[in-house]
């Protein structure tokens, strides 16, 4: 059961989210028991304690910071003879109100739709326009159900729809793979798009709202000391984000599950930082990109007090760079922390060819760091530094690759003068000595 605290902190971000539709929050109340009434979710006594309060302050909505089953809504709306939202309804109402690309529109209609589904009370008369056609409607159907058919239509449609941007989306990501990629993900209303600013002198909506934005929007970072990378800023998670918006937004998300690194950006001025940094987690567990290369990014230190939450956080997070987005303090260190971390997505590596290979010449200046050149006869040795994604094109054939790790060097024949490591060698075959061979590019 959760605590007070934690009581208290759920009911602000749930005016906050209030707040975010465009709604006054006039009360509120809490419960706290084992397990909720099956019937009306609250007990018989807090549930005329709330008709009271409804009636007392002129209240048009009660919203519940909870997901209520479609019975549970009804006989709440008739006890209290007042709109009854869930937490999952209040959500998708903001982003229907946010959506403004094509994308997003498509992704919250779709999630909308499958939470109307089983909440059908002839609520969908308007989709009449949607033509049934002769002999869909059997003698004495009812009206739900054509309306219920014509739910379901429409949801297939839009999970076609939505396929085909995903796909669109997949291809214009990886038509990016000659840049490194950076995603900004995180706890809705962190500052990520403050952050995102901050970096790359956009002048993108960064407002202190939650949900302020839904799409996804890639800028040039011209990153200290390293070059360009792409600066991607995605939609915010929140806790108990409600499952049917992961999977409708997931090709807004592709941006994230394709990065090389994502940047976690938290609120450390927020009382309840460490859980939302827990939800985040749990969204990218479903998400499947746990694992994938993460820097903690602690945000708004300007805002909490000496020795307070900080202190706390940097101890939990020893390996998180603390930063203020709005004051620029902190964001040399997390552009320094950004190029180590990209770094360790470069080998360095001498691969010998022959003279006439052009081809393959060209690709590595275009890119790797070409360091070095050694000519013997009809072949060159080119020492330089690549990305492992663009080394594993390079075609077996005619060339051989001899992997540089630190602080060893390396003969021709791919064995290691010092540090006890094996050399990564690969011969015509394109078997290299951990069994991987590359292709692509001759």
């Amino acid at each position: 059961m959760p605590d007070r605290q934690d009581d208290h902190d759920n009911l602000e971000e749930l005016k906050g989210l209030v707040e975010s539709a465009g709604a006054e929050v006039v009360g509120r109340l809490t419960q706290r028991r084992q397990t909720p009434d099956q019937t009306t979710y609250l007990g018989k006594g807090k549930l005329e304690q709330l008709g009271l309060l409804a009636r007392a302050t002129d209240a048009d909505v009660v919203v519940f910071d909870n997901d209520l089953s479609p019975a549970q809504v009804r006989n709440l709306e008739q006890a209290l003879d007042i709109k009854v939202l869930d937490r999952t309804e209040l959500i998708l109402d903001i982003f229907s109100t946010r959506a403004r690309t094509h994308e997003a529109r498509l992704a919250v209609e779709l999630a909308q739709l499958e939470y109307s589904l089983p909440r059908l009370k002839r609520m969908w008369t308007h989709l009449s326009r949607i033509k049934a056609g002769v002999g869909m409607r059997g003698p004495g159907e009812k009206q739900i159900e054509t309306d219920r058919r014509l739910v379901e239509r429409r949801i297939v449609e839009l999970r076609g729809e939505l396929d085909k941007v995903l796909r669109r989306r997949e291809r214009e990501v990886a038509a990016r793979a000659d840049h490194m990629t950076v995603s900004l993900i995180g706890y809705t209303n962190a500052g990520k798009s403050t952050l995102l600013n901050a970096l790359t002198g956009a002048d993108e909506l960064a407002v202190d709202q939650l949900f302020a934005t839904l799409d996804t929007r890639t800028r040039r970072w011209q990153l200290p000391g390293w070059g360009p990378v792409l600066l991607s800023d995605t939609v915010g998670f929140i806790r108990d984000l409600p499952h049917r918006l992961i999977a409708s937004f997931t090709a807004t998300l592709e941006e994230a599950r394709q990065a090389d690194l994502l940047l976690h950006v938290a609120d450390a001025s927020n009382p309840a930082t460490l859980r939302q940094i827990a939800a985040v987690y749990e969204v990218l567990e479903e998400l499947g990109i746990r694992e994938k290369d993460t820097i903690l990014v602690l945000n708004q230190i300007d805002a909490i007090e000496e020795g307070g939450s900080a202190e706390m956080l940097q101890q939990r997070y020893p390996a998180a760079i603390p930063i203020s987005a709005r004051t620029g303090q902190g964001l040399p260190r997390l552009a320094a922390a950004v190029s180590d971390a990209l770094s360790q997505h470069f080998l360095d590596v001498d691969v010998e060819t022959g003279v006439d290979n052009g081809r393959l010449l060209a690709y590595l200046a275009q890119h790797g760091e070409i360091l070095s050149r050694t000519y013997a006869e009809e072949r060159v040795s080119v020492h330089c530094r690549m990305p492992r994604k663009f080394l594993g094109r390079i075609s077996p054939a005619e060339t051989v690759i001899r992997l540089r790790l630190t602080g060893a060097v390396f003969q021709a024949d791919g064995e290691a003068q010092r540090s006890g490591q094996p050399a990564v060698h690969q011969d015509g075959n394109g078997q290299s000595d951990n069994g991987r061979s590359s292709d692509d590019v001759a």
